[in-house]
């Protein structure tokens, strides 16, 4: 196969913020072509999580998203700090979130959510067995309300189109179709 990297000529940054770093690189193409400006956002690695209570429900939140402008049924979500394992963040979130923890975790899928543009991974895990052990340890930002729900109930908020975020559809569909 051949090669069809293309070379960074030139790299600028736009803006750095804590959850978004925007940088316009000047690329030559493999037949020698030059794009002038290419636009990469760079973003945190994200992880998500499939928390299945052992009473064999699923954990789910619920809160706004302003880019949407609508609130919506999500799995647990959210960045991976600066040196940081992924699996921890995801058992972090979870707890801090919704007060689950335990239970016996892998790694369901590693993806990008849009590779063409950001430079980031979002790591989904599956938590199987996990119990709430505390209450919820929210940041000042974050109004989250939990919710657990029967697998049935969540395939079909799925195939329904409740689940707004493809990050979320990706890994509900890998779960449900292993079934």
């Amino acid at each position: 196969m051949r090669n069809m990297d293309w070379k960074v000529l030139k790299s600028e940054y736009l803006f750095r913020r804590p959850w978004l770093t925007a940088r316009r690189d000047s690329c030559q193409l493999p037949d020698g072509r030059i794009m002038e400006e290419y636009y990469v956002l760079e973003y945190p690695t994200f992880i998500n999580v499939i928390a299945v209570t052992k009473d064999d429900e699923l954990v789910l939140v619920r809160q706004y998203r302003h880019g949407l402008g609508r609130t919506c049924f999500e799995l647990v979500a959210g960045c991976v700090e600066e040196g940081e394992d992924p699996m921890k963040a995801a058992q972090r979130e979870l707890l801090e979130e919704t007060g689950f923890s335990g239970g016996e975790w892998t790694e369901s899928m590693c993806f990008s959510c849009n590779a063409s543009a950001m430079n980031n991974l979002s790591h989904s895990y599956l938590a199987i067995g996990v119990e709430r052990t505390s209450g919820q340890h929210l940041d000042a930002t974050e109004d989250i309300e939990v919710y657990t729900f029967p697998k049935e109930k969540v395939r079909e908020m799925l195939l329904r189109g409740d689940f707004m975020q493809a990050s979320m559809v990706a890994p509900l569909y890998k779960f449900f179709s292993g079934m």
